[in-house]
């Protein structure tokens, strides 16, 4: 089993489990010196998409899962992402704090430039994610606060 960091709408425990059924839940924690942004707008879809950049003094909720080789593989096939470079997102290591201290593990980065808004429908589906994972209240509240494409600010 190799960790997998979620930050986006894979934060959904039942979400994952049907996208992932051998991969369960282990923890949640912050991403430290990492923030939540958006990008990709270009990419086709009906906004940006969810990413990760690094920023220190930032954080980042995310749920860590213990995800299973073919579980690994189907995501990947899921999130378009590719070893070769030529996927949507690219791997990359993470150190995570949990309260039972800190997990190296791998999550995924959007390969395109950050900019762009996401539709409201994503931003609602990837805060509710967060809101089902345990995350706390100020940080659900600040996912839904941002500006957004058919609604928000």
């Amino acid at each position: 089993m190799t960790p997998y960091a979620a930050y986006g709408t894979n934060l959904d425990p039942h979400l994952m489990g049907r996208r992932c059924p051998h991969s369960p839940l282990r923890a949640t924690g912050w991403l430290t010196g990492w923030r939540l942004t958006f990008g990709g707008e270009e990419l086709g879809w009906d906004g940006a998409l969810a990413t990760l950049v690094q920023e220190r003094d930032q954080q980042v909720f995310v749920a860590i899962y213990d995800l299973s080789p073919l579980d690994e593989r189907n995501l990947d096939e899921w999130e378009v992402a590719r070893a070769d470079g030529n996927g949507l997102y690219r791997k990359t290591k993470v150190r995570v704090h949990t309260l039972a201290g800190d997990v190296v593990a791998w999550t995924y980065v959007l390969d395109a430039y950050e900019g762009g808004l996401p539709s409201a429908h994503y931003l609602g589906a990837l805060s509710a994610a967060a809101e089902v994972a345990g995350a706390p209240d100020d940080y659900v509240h600040a996912l839904r606060s941002r500006p957004c494409r058919g609604g928000g600010l």
